[in-house]
């Protein structure tokens, strides 16, 4: 039975990335034996442009029969005018709420061929291969209330963090499936010094993390698990933390290897149903410009292969012919060390062009 996923190209620069990574499962469908059908839908400021709501009901029910979903990017400047519940950022809330993807997961690996693209030394972050499990649909980005008002003359703005016994328990858990396929390490992240929130936290993730075995589970602060982040990275193996953390923590590690633009992520339910995207965001400075880099959302639809279709021997393939690509030196500007960068159009090329003779 042939899978079936929506694609959403998004804003900025993401048609350009998502087309590169359509082409790539082309690619696949016509020279791997993969059996897949696709379908596009406007979704963050393309969903408001078109149907005036950053996710229209006709994306959301195409997003609930798909077995997949492959997002590009949202945002532009253009649309920061309107009001709060209309902005691009506001479908991915809203798409992630409404399918449960509550697991968010970031690999951050460093590709050898771009060791000398990151901006640490090569000896701190050569061979680095972690995960950060992040949880994806509570904490201070759902908690209510929240707004801004007025108090005594003046204006507050307020959120509030919450966290349930169950969504801390769901999350360490999917961590810890990760992490018993590795090297059996988490790292738990929370600030249980200062949050009642995280206070909880720690002890549930304590209560599951007993019932492992195989879990070797410590626990750090998130101040000291970012400065940890960028001063022994290799240190870690798996992170697990919440909302907020996990979104400044991940888009940190993104830049150890080498350019943000390199990674990927899946964001998944209890189905195992996921949206998957690149960690960058919209780039609107770049879009149209054929600059952009498309490996992260093709290494994206790689781990939408592995973790939502069953077909980890073509995920293997997309992530070997990435990997041909880079030690062939093809490079786009973000990881270029030189002035030869090719454009994303090129990139893709070449990273179909190696698949159409991988097990040929």
């Amino acid at each position: 039975m042939a899978h079936h996923v929506l694609l959403l190209p998004g804003d900025g620069i993401g048609p350009e990335i998502v087309a590169q990574a359509r082409r790539v499962l082309e690619c696949l469908i016509e020279h791997h034996g993969l059996q897949m059908t696709m379908e596009e839908a406007p979704f963050g400021g393309a969903g408001y442009d078109a149907e005036g709501h950053p996710l229209p009901e006709s994306t959301l029910e195409k997003a609930r029969t798909a077995d997949a979903i492959l997002l590009g990017a949202v945002g532009g400047p253009q649309y920061d005018t309107l009001d709060r519940p209309l902005r691009p950022e506001r479908g991915l809330l809203g798409i992630r709420s409404a399918l449960g993807l509550f697991a968010n997961i970031r690999p951050a690996m460093l590709f050898e061929e771009l060791v000398e693209s990151s901006t640490l030394k090569s000896d701190v972050v050569a061979g680095l291969d972690i995960v950060i499990v992040r949880e994806l649909t509570g904490g201070m980005y759902f908690g209510q209330p929240r707004g801004i008002e007025t108090r005594d003359d003046e204006r507050v703005g307020f959120n509030t963090m919450v966290y349930s016994e169950s969504e801390i328990r769901r999350i360490a858990n999917a961590a810890f499936d990760i992490a018993e396929k590795r090297g059996g390490r988490v790292c738990s992240v929370d600030k249980a010094n200062v949050l009642e929130c995280s206070e909880l936290w720690r002890e549930i993730v304590v209560e599951e993390a007993a019932k492992r075995s195989s879990i070797t589970l410590e626990h750090m602060y998130v101040d000291n698990a970012a400065m940890q982040l960028i001063r022994a990275p290799k240190a870690f193996d798996v992170i697990v933390t919440e909302n907020l953390f996990g979104d400044i923590l991940s888009d940190a590690a993104s830049m150890l290897s080498g350019s943000i633009g390199m990674l990927p992520s899946a964001s998944l339910n209890e189905a195992s149903a996921g949206l998957y995207e690149p960690v960058h965001g919209s780039a609107p400075d770049i879009a149209g410009q054929d600059k952009a880099n498309p490996l992260a959302t093709i290494l994206s639809s790689a781990m939408m292969l592995r973790y939502s279709l069953g077909e980890s021997a073509l995920a293997d393939k997309v992530e070997a012919a990435v990997k041909s690509v880079l030690a062939k030196g093809l490079r786009t500007a973000d990881i270029a060390t030189d002035n030869n960068a090719i454009g994303t159009r090129a990139m893709g090329d070449a990273v179909v062009s190696e698949l159409q003779s991988i097990g040929q």
